[in-house]
């Protein structure tokens, strides 16, 4: 499966708030962008990934976020929504700025 166009509208309709969202199409996913700044992606499962490091990282992670494909040490990584926001928009868009914040 690969990102659709309703894929990218749910982007819109979740992170518009935050800025300027934009979307590049890559390897079946999507990443995402705030004004110029990639804070997301969507994998071709329709998993969104927040890009975390440092204390976010830790933050998304005690909330039940998981990281996306191996421990990357230093590296920033890609943590999943805690289950708890998957399906509440005001979460999804809060934890959005957040990581935008730690950026």
């Amino acid at each position: 499966m690969s990102v659709s166009d309703t894929d990218i509208t749910f982007v819109h309709d979740m992170f518009d708030p935050l800025g300027q969202i934009t979307t590049r199409k890559m390897m079946g996913g999507l990443s995402i962008y705030c004004d110029g700044t990639i804070f997301a992606m969507l994998d071709r499962e329709g998993t969104l990934y927040l890009k975390a490091k440092g204390a976010f990282a830790d933050e998304i992670s005690a909330a039940g976020g998981r990281q996306f494909g191996a421990n990357t040490g230093d590296k920033m990584a890609y943590w999943t929504l805690p289950d708890t926001a998957n399906y509440d928009p005001d979460a999804v868009l809060i934890w959005g700025q957040k990581a935008l914040d730690a950026l």
